[in-house]
């Protein structure tokens, strides 16, 4: 179960109302809801290059990705939970033809998410 960042216990229900409406933004390239899931001093690491964004730099990212019609984010799914972190995965598709597996690792504070670390994988056209 996540925690609280006072140590509370985050309930399962909370939890899962994050990857819901993670996954109801994305369905409906409703970036500002998407961002709204994520806490004002969040941070964004990605893996494979070991840089870090903030919150604007990250939400410019998502804006610019949502408003193409090209790019395609999936719907996520939880793989693990436990005390510290939400492990979701799901496939995007890109202006450039590719498509990538996502794995994200989500820190969740106050019922916000404050640190997002992502990697990724080219992803076959069957998946």
């Amino acid at each position: 179960m996540l925690r609280l960042s006072m140590g509370q216990p985050l309930p399962r229900e909370r939890q899962m109302a994050i990857l819901d409406k993670m996954n109801m933004a994305l369905a409906k390239n409703d970036a500002d809801a998407y961002l709204d899931l994520y806490a004002d001093d969040a941070v964004f690491v990605r893996y494979r290059s070991d840089t870090t964004m903030d919150t604007s730099q990250f939400a410019e990212v998502i804006r610019k990705m949502m408003a193409s019609a090209k790019t395609a984010m999936g719907a996520r799914r939880e793989i693990c939970e436990n005390d510290d972190i939400l492990v979701v995965h799901g496939i995007n598709g890109y202006v450039d033809g590719t498509r990538q597996a996502v794995l994200m690792a989500l820190s969740v504070e106050d019922g916000q998410i404050s640190r997002v670390e992502t990697g990724h994988s080219k992803a076959n056209r069957d998946t």
